[in-house]
């Protein structure tokens, strides 16, 4: 079963130009979940979470000791692993493992590692929409 979202657009003043895939999903640790707009990106190796995100979540960075090294624009920005729950409505939680940034400047990222691992994405940018599906059991 596939569900189908829009392109949501950054900016106002570019219109279609500056739409990205955001798909809202619902992130938990243990008792306490928050609703996010991620971004779904094909071309990052992670999944990446903003540092205050993650205080929502109730984690602490100083007991988070696994440090994950990121790159691009982030490769300042020290980061920690952090494994959480998240859901995407209508289909059934997965585990997702983060690399909690110390910044707040980006997004909730949905990466290679690992949401495309439990997820399949089909993106029709010309047509604004991108679809998204648990992996397929038969065949990858």
């Amino acid at each position: 079963m596939w569900k189908r979202f829009g392109y949501v657009e950054s900016e106002p003043l570019l219109g279609p130009a500056s739409a990205l895939p955001f798909a809202p999903i619902t992130l938990q640790a243990r008792d306490r979940s928050v609703q996010v707009s991620a971004l779904i990106d094909s071309g990052a190796t992670l999944n990446v979470l903003p540092y205050d995100v993650g205080l929502q979540l109730g984690a602490a960075w100083e007991a988070q000791v696994a440090p994950i090294r990121l790159g691009g624009n982030l490769a300042e920005s020290e980061a920690r692993g952090l494994i959480l729950s998240g859901q995407i409505e209508g289909f059934a939680p997965v585990r997702l493992a983060f690399a909690w940034s110390r910044s707040n400047s980006i997004p909730v990222i949905l990466g290679q590692t690992n949401f495309f691992l439990e997820f399949d994405v089909r993106f029709c940018r010309s047509q604004m929409f991108f679809e998204v599906a648990p992996r397929s059991s038969i065949g990858g």
